[in-house]
């Protein structure tokens, strides 16, 4: 049914996005999307892309398909293609001018703009016409290059919102967005520690915050007191699985002869992108799968070099990743889970436990809590002071996250939202909040 859209707020993630809209009654509603394998309609939309081949679809040129079709794009073809995720990770990387996939170059902005397109005509299509403005979120540090990186970054998403239709883009923090959602839901006055986990960055915001039922349209709603973040989160946590559990099994730590009879270790290069979705997509590279192929004829365990060729070449990124997150899903609840992922030749089965997977990303662990701390440091505050700490994104689940706050804050203070959707429905409230 359509009605009057009064303002809208969009999530672009580096894994999941989503779309909110607000209507005159101020309650913000979520675009909803065809679940990517066949279940229940879902209010997030991956951020994906997906290249398939001209054989797959006939004709002289590649086809795109974007977000969750995507994906059943891609179950479809087999591994006939090139799925592209994570591209929000590219925003603030200089190196990046553009690519060439299947012949085509294409820019970071010919990339990001379908999927932000795809979500504007759901929304429309679900809502009616959209206003011209539009309020996008954004990490607090999109990295931590320097503020020329960060300009970069804000460039390049302008850019490509504006590409996907909307002529007046203003940019707020994530976690304030995340606040406006918890507003919803408190009758007093809060000291507030907003922490919101994406799949790229952890971002912190401390706000003095109202509650919406006692601030008028157009007032200001929080203060904020300090912001920081850390590029680490949930993809660092899926890096740290591949790392331990899939990068021996496809020939991290073994070694080859070198055409002068030395043996040396392989080269770790292939599986650090292994570790980042974002990089994975691109090995999938003419010249890079030919020293692939030279370093199995040297290698003193070519089979495992061969099923590093195997994932890379048949574009298996997708389903290590939903084996990687499975594994981290069950560990929130239990204290092992059974890592599994078979695609013949390649065959990897390992149990791990929750203290093990804990160790592994001990060091993000202690970024993140630095972080805060260095947060609470700048703002002067107490963690006593503090009313609630609100939890969004999924990595908020990993209980050795979640003890961060509950040993300084107590766990009787820690709120939980949404996962994925938090951000999105608070940036549409905030965006009403400026509409004229």
């Amino acid at each position: 049914m359509s009605f009057e859209v009064k303002a809208v707020g969009l999530d672009f993630g580096t894994t999941n996005s989503a779309i909110s809209v607000v209507g005159a009654d101020g309650a913000p509603r979520l675009a909803r999307f065809p679940h990517a394998e066949g279940g229940a309609a879902t209010e997030t939309f991956r951020s994906i892309l997906f290249f398939e081949t001209r054989d797959e679809i006939g004709g002289a040129a590649s086809a795109v398909s974007v977000g969750n079709d995507a994906i059943r794009r891609y179950l479809a073809a087999s591994g006939n293609g090139r799925l592209v995720q994570s591209l929000k990770s590219f925003l603030a990387d200089k190196t990046f001018d553009s690519t060439d996939i299947m012949g085509e170059n294409y820019t970071l902005g010919d990339l990001i703009a379908p999927i932000i397109s795809a979500l504007r005509d759901a929304a429309i299509a679900q809502f009616g016409e959209l206003p011209p403005r539009i309020v996008v979120g954004r990490p607090v540090h999109f990295a931590s290059m320097g503020a020329a990186d960060e300009a970069l970054a804000r460039s390049r998403l302008d850019i490509a919102v504006r590409r996907a239709g909307w002529t007046e883009v203003e940019f707020e923090y994530e976690p304030v967005g995340a606040a406006y959602d918890y507003a919803l839901r408190i009758a007093r006055d809060e000291l507030v520690l907003i922490a919101d986990f994406g799949g790229g960055t952890s971002d912190f915001s401390l706000l003095q915050l109202r509650p919406r039922s006692a601030a008028k349209h157009g007032a200001v709603r929080y203060e904020i007191l300090g912001n920081d973040g850390v590029g680490i989160a949930g993809d660092a946590f899926d890096g740290r699985i591949m790392r331990h559990l899939v990068a021996p099994a496809l020939g991290r730590g073994t070694k080859y002869r070198s055409p002068y009879g030395m043996v040396l270790p392989a080269p770790t290069w292939p599986y650090t992108r292994l570790e980042r979705w974002h990089y994975l997509s691109f090995l999938k590279a003419r010249a890079t799968m030919l020293r692939f192929e030279e370093l199995k004829r040297q290698s003193l365990e070519p089979d495992k070099i061969g099923a590093l060729i195997h994932v890379v070449e048949n574009d298996l990124g997708y389903f290590l990743f939903r084996a990687v997150e499975q594994s981290k899903l069950e560990l929130s609840d239990a204290e092992s889970a059974i890592f599994n992922f078979v695609d013949a030749p390649v065959e990897i089965e390992a149990i791990v436990g929750r203290a093990e997977f804990e160790a592994w990303i001990d060091r993000y662990l202690a970024q993140i809590a630095g972080c805060v701390d260095r947060l609470m440091l700048t703002a002067g505050l107490e963690a006593r002071s503090i009313d609630s700490v609100f939890l969004t994104g999924g990595s908020s689940f990993v209980p050795a996250v979640r003890r961060i706050f509950v040993e300084r804050f107590g766990a009787d203070r820690i709120r939980m939202g949404d996962e994925f959707t938090s951000v999105a429905r608070g940036l549409a409230l905030r965006a009403l909040d400026g509409a004229a």
